[in-house]
């Protein structure tokens, strides 16, 4: 993270910019970005990182090259391996979040207000960055 000058700390909430965002709307929306797998989801979860978000429409690779991939190969584990990565250590991730080509590389913090979706495993987020002065 020397990049960009932050070292994650626990708790963090990290947040992947894809240039899926600017897909959205688009036919190539599906198939933008670049997913996190389970060894990327793992090193951030294993440093004390607990809520993760993409403006990808998910946080693994887009399912067509997951889907070629699968067909080369045949082992299910690459199938939704970055969420499966929650099996190991419990994480919440947002998805489709919008703007974060605007947020600068630090300084900045997030809060998420989400929805309790009765009896579902997933529900949306109402998620706000607020940059630093």
């Amino acid at each position: 993270m020397s990049r960009i000058g932050h070292k994650i700390e626990p708790y963090d909430i990290v947040v992947v910019n894809t240039r899926a965002g600017s897909a959205f709307g688009h036919d190539d929306y599906v198939v933008a970005g670049c997913g996190m797998g389970r060894e990327a989801t793992l090193c951030l979860l294993k440093q004390g990182v607990r809520v993760t978000g993409t403006d990808a429409w998910s946080w693994d690779a887009p399912f067509l090259y997951t889907a070629q991939k699968f067909a080369e190969t045949h082992d299910p584990d690459i199938i939704w391996e970055g969420h499966k990565a929650g099996r190991e250590i419990g994480y919440c991730h947002l998805e489709k979040l919008h703007n974060l080509e605007s947020l600068p590389a630090n300084g900045f913090h997030i809060v998420c207000f989400p929805v309790n979706v009765k009896k579902a495993s997933a529900g949306w987020t109402r998620a706000v960055a607020m940059i630093d002065e």
